[in-house]
């Protein structure tokens, strides 16, 4: 959808693209996410000759904005809500003139095949967080779950708050710092989550208009391969022997990718190599997460009908223990699309799920939530989508989350090297809000600051 009002460059296969040999000025940024499109604008107006590498056809990243076949409006294949305090979020938005809209609609909870409007996230919450706000040492999330709350009586709470962690979090719950968990439940960050009206792809429509109007170039279709790098100079060899010289170079690849081996897809390489970094990516938690769009033609779970017996009027959004557990309405717009979201350990056994497996297991489980059936459901269905981050090469995963390393690891990834190689993203953002597009514009700001700055 944005990729037309780009005025982007492309190489011509099998050729080489040098930067100029004065490259005193020039600085190369790899992706065109949220955090590279800010942090290369930020340069470009600063002066510097910035050129930005994006490996896929389009910009955004784990951004996704598109209207596919079936889909009567655009629709989020990644990020969507707005979470907590978003300053510089708001700030773009407004500069574009671009509202936004609080989520509407009630809560409902399935538990063994019934339907309830629920209130909490989790069960027993004031329990759960007034022994959190009593613990001293953090530990991950499972062994507090397991210490505090071992018993049968807990059962559910346990269940829950694992399913939480695992869902929204996308975390491992074995590796989750459970302080993390503690200051965003306390915060409620989950339950005010507004939507960029049109959705964030008009957002980094913005940045990617503002970065070129400075004078940067984005190379579309540009997977970066290898960094070689000394102090005061780098060359990224990308596919088809492409390369490109600068300065200084800003990696804002996601954490999946960095946290790649060699021989795994999206692995980028650095000669030399930087083992203390690729420690402290591994040290740090990002999970995977499967996205399902369906669009019906009507809102079936609205009403009881013959074929819906378990019906959620004015469904904001339905917490299950289906396969696929976790769903969501558009409320309060009315387009009668159902998003449905699997993360963490359940995400990562599907990363080689066919996309047809997967829209059959969402159906089975929508139809198990409303007692229904995947035949009526699939004769209504008009718009489907499967986005599985976890098997994406050029992401290798959703978002971040915290460890009980990441506080010591995030420095790490943030220390500049020899005033050349910068690193920056929604994993690398010091503040309250990682895994988030606030997290990531923020670093990509923050590292922007940092190479003026030297």
């Amino acid at each position: 959808m944005f990729d037309a009002c780009l005025a982007t460059k492309s190489q011509p296969p099998n050729t080489t693209a040098y930067m100029p040999d004065n490259q005193d000025n020039t600085t190369i940024v790899i992706g065109a996410g949220a955090a590279g499109l800010i942090a290369a604008r930020d340069l470009a107006r600063a002066g510097k000759s910035v050129v930005l590498l994006e490996a896929r056809s389009r910009i955004g990243g784990r951004i996704h904005t598109f209207t596919g076949q079936g889909f009567s409006q655009p629709t989020e294949a990644g990020a969507e809500f707005m979470h907590g305090e978003v300053p510089l979020t708001q700030a773009l938005l407004r500069g574009a003139d671009i509202a936004c809209h609080d989520t509407a609609g009630r809560a409902y909870a399935v538990k063994q095949g019934k339907a309830q409007k629920s209130e909490e996230f989790i069960e027993n919450m004031p329990l759960l967080l007034s022994t959190l706000q009593a613990l001293e040492h953090d530990m991950p999330l499972l062994d507090f779950l397991d210490e505090y709350f071992p018993d049968d009586r807990h059962h559910n709470l346990r269940d829950s708050a694992i399913r939480f962690a695992e869902g929204y979090d996308a975390a491992d719950a074995g590796r989750a710092s459970t302080f993390a968990l503690r200051d965003e439940w306390t915060a409620g960050g989950a339950e005010d989550s507004p939507r960029p009206e049109g959705g964030y792809g008009r957002l980094i429509e913005l940045l990617a208009q503002q970065a070129q109007a400075a004078g940067a170039t984005i190379q579309l279709s540009t997977v970066a391969q290898e960094i070689r790098w000394q102090r005061g100079k780098v060359e990224v060899i990308c596919d088809q022997n492409r390369r490109y010289q600068a300065q200084q170079l800003l990696v804002t690849v996601p954490l999946g990718v960095l946290q790649a081996t060699k021989g795994q897809p999206g692995y980028l390489r650095f000669t030399p190599e930087l083992p203390e970094q690729r420690a402290a990516a591994a040290a740090m938690g990002f999970g995977p997460v499967i996205k399902i769009l369906l669009e019906f033609d009507e809102a079936f779970w609205d009403a009881k009908s013959a074929e819906v017996v378990q019906p959620t009027p004015e469904m904001g959004f339905l917490f299950s223990d289906a396969p696929v557990p976790t769903w969501w309405s558009q409320l309060p717009n009315p387009q009668p699309l159902l998003t449905g979201w699997l993360g963490g350990p359940a995400a990562a056994k599907l990363h080689d799920a066919s996309a047809e497996d997967i829209v059959n297991q969402s159906l089975e489980s929508l139809a198990y939530c409303f007692q229904t059936t995947p035949e009526f459901l699939r004769s209504h269905l008009r718009g489907q989508q499967v986005i599985n981050w976890g098997a994406d090469p050029f992401a290798r995963g959703a978002y971040a989350y915290a460890t009980l390393e990441t506080a010591s690891a995030r420095p790490i990834l943030n220390q500049p090297l020899d005033n050349t190689l910068y690193f920056a993203g929604e994993a690398l953002y010091e503040g309250p809000a990682m895994g988030t597009v606030e997290a990531a514009l923020g670093s990509g700001e923050q590292a922007a600051k940092l190479m003026l700055d030297k």
